[in-house]
């Protein structure tokens, strides 16, 4: 079991090393250019109008400046990933020791109407999402958030075999994650998707066609011209000819190319992606389902990729004006590349949404596998279809320091109901939380807090933080109804057969002592005769007499003591009632009355 801390901070000075080696390749190649440049320079002066020998040092002087370039480049993009891989280890040392609140919020995934997500702060600042997310993708992202809200409990055991096999690849990960960093692209592929499987052809394959009898004759008059057959007038008549036509299909080519540059960076970006996929070695069933998707065609995915990302490159060329004079003049560059384009498109059309849908998901279950990685004393949930529902030994809030935790043992069958009484701030929210966040990650196949956690898999539903909405001219208890009927309607047999994990905490807060404790005993009634498990949690003490009523209700408490004038709390879950409240002993402590 390698210790997460230990392994990012030798990654960390590993690559810093490798780091400052490829930093002083890269002055000495820089150096190296410059004298090149020079020297050639200068030879070139000193034979000038001396043939061949001045043809031969330009030509030979050129040859080395260029390859020196291209090795330039290639040494630049390759400590380009390694300073992405020291920024990754960075975040992670950062994040195990609880410095994670300047990562992605997921502010934007907030859904105060969602089955639970508002509840278990899964979103938002100092969220469950902020604290994992790894994602490098805005695809990944959206899946990454997806995957915690879909609530489903299926194929649980295939989902932890997959995260389980991906915790493992680190390093591939790790450079998975640097090459997508490099590439910043602002759009989902959804728009690139919904553009290139509604596009209609605008040139004709006649128009295709023409550009290459139209190129053929551009270097039949060029060679020529080169013999001295005919006068250079001809060449110029045919360049201006060639603009000409340019510029009869410019405003088709102006369309396509301003839908082209949206796209152009997401293409590179993926086709770099795509190549990692095919080219890591799989044993999981999901992840080698989703390796077949993208050898499904007569070439790999990342190729086809690649080749639209060198074609979007080259139709970029238009801005260099004069690759943009010189091309359109003599070979209709512009139309050429355009109908490159549409070919592209049409032939890939069918296929490009899976292949964007693998990227996405590989990216959201790296950062998932990045989560087991980091936490090698957490437990993957045992998988049962015994009346307990959970079964957990020391469970634990996952965002919460260790060393200041409080963990609980926990059991719960199926089709029972817990009410938890207990002093303000003693810790039932945090336990409902706690349970709540648990169900979720066992649903995403991720491992929980704990030592041990046997579960029946079960959807999740919560009703834990209402709010009115002026907006809406809804009140609070209004707010509170509508939750609880949504609840209601869910939980409905009629509606579905899934069975439902409750959990609430404090029912109807929005009305009169007395109104509550008989609303709140008829919804608890109803509850228990749902087929659904659950908690609540109340400061109704009068809720407790229920137990007495229905077998499947069982009391359950946290409590406080006030010990040498101070209050204490022990954040352990008892059976019983609660005995111990106090709002009195805090109004007087903190001299409020």
């Amino acid at each position: 079991m390698k210790n997460p801390l230990v392994f990012y901070t030798q990654q960390k000075e590993a690559l810093e090393k490798e780091a400052l080696v490829l930093k002083k390749k890269l002055i000495n190649l820089g150096i190296f250019r410059l004298a090149v440049f020079l020297g050639t320079s200068f030879l070139v002066y000193l034979t000038f109008g001396d043939f061949p020998n001045v043809l031969l040092f330009a030509f030979v002087g050129v040859f080395l400046f260029s390859f020196l370039v291209f090795k330039y480049v290639n040494l630049k993009r390759k400590k380009d990933i390694v300073s992405a891989k020291i920024r990754i280890n960075t975040t992670e040392i950062k994040v195990l020791k609880r410095d994670f609140h300047h990562l992605k919020s997921g502010e934007e995934f907030i859904n105060p109407l969602h089955f639970y997500s508002n509840d278990v702060d899964l979103f938002g600042k100092g969220s469950f999402f902020q604290y994992i997310n790894r994602t490098t993708t805005k695809d990944g992202e959206i899946v990454l958030a997806n995957t915690l809200t879909e609530n489903k409990t299926i194929t649980i055991l295939e989902k932890q075999k997959a995260l389980i096999e991906l915790s493992e690849k680190v390093v591939w990960r790790q450079h998975f994650s640097a090459l997508a960093s490099l590439v910043t692209v602002k759009n989902t592929s959804k728009a690139v998707v919904n553009w290139i499987s509604n596009y209609t052809s605008v040139f004709s394959k006649n128009v295709a066609k023409f550009q290459v009898g139209f190129s053929i004759i551009s270097l039949f008059l060029i060679g020529l011209i080169s013999f001295g057959i005919i006068s250079f007038s001809y060449l110029i008549i045919w360049f201006f000819m060639g603009l000409f036509l340019t510029g009869r299909f410019l405003k088709k080519t102006n369309n396509l190319y301003s839908e082209t540059d949206k796209v152009r960076e997401t293409f590179k970006q993926y086709h770099q992606l795509l190549n990692e996929i095919e080219n890591e070695d799989f044993s999981s069933k999901i992840l080698k389902e989703k390796q077949e998707i993208i050898n499904s065609e007569d070439k790999k995915a990342s190729a086809i990729f690649k080749e639209f990302s060198k074609i979007l490159d080259a139709f970029d060329q238009r801005n260099n004006i004069i690759i943009s004079v010189l091309g359109n003049g003599f070979f209709l560059s512009e139309i050429y590349n355009a109908c490159k384009v549409e070919k592209w498109i049409i032939g890939y059309k069918h296929t490009v949404q899976k292949w964007f849908e693998v990227v996405a998901f590989l990216d959201a279950q790296n950062t998932l596998a990045n989560f087991q990685f980091n936490h090698p004393s957490f437990v993957f949930p045992e998988i049962s279809d015994e009346k307990e529902v959970i079964k957990a030994i020391n469970l634990g809030h996952p965002l919460l320091k260790a060393d200041k935790r409080i963990d609980n043992n926990f059991t719960v069958d199926d089709e029972q109901f817990f009410i938890i009484t207990g002093a303000n701030m003693a810790g039932k929210s945090t336990f409902l939380r706690t349970v709540s966040l648990s169900i979720v990650m066992a649903n995403c196949g991720l491992p929980v807090c704990a030592d041990r956690f046997d579960y029946s898999p079960i959807k999740l539903i919560t009703s834990m933080r209402t709010s009115d909405s002026l907006t809406d001219d809804e009140s609070y208890f209004y707010s509170e109804l509508k939750r609880l009927k949504f609840i209601v309607d869910e939980i409905n047999p009629n509606n579905s057969e899934e069975k439902y994990f409750i959990i609430l905490d404090e029912i109807l807060k929005g009305t009169n002592s007395k109104d509550k404790a008989i609303g709140s005993k008829k919804f608890v009634e109803k509850l228990t005769k749902s087929k659904s498990t659950g908690i609540i949690a109340t400061h109704d003490i009068s809720l407790c007499e229920l137990e007495n009523e229905f077998s499947e209700i069982k009391n359950y408490y946290f409590d406080a003591e006030i010990i040498n004038d101070e209050l204490y709390f022990d954040y352990m879950l008892k059976n019983g009632v609660c005995k111990n409240m106090n709002a009195s002993f805090l109004l007087k402590k903190m001299e409020i009355v």
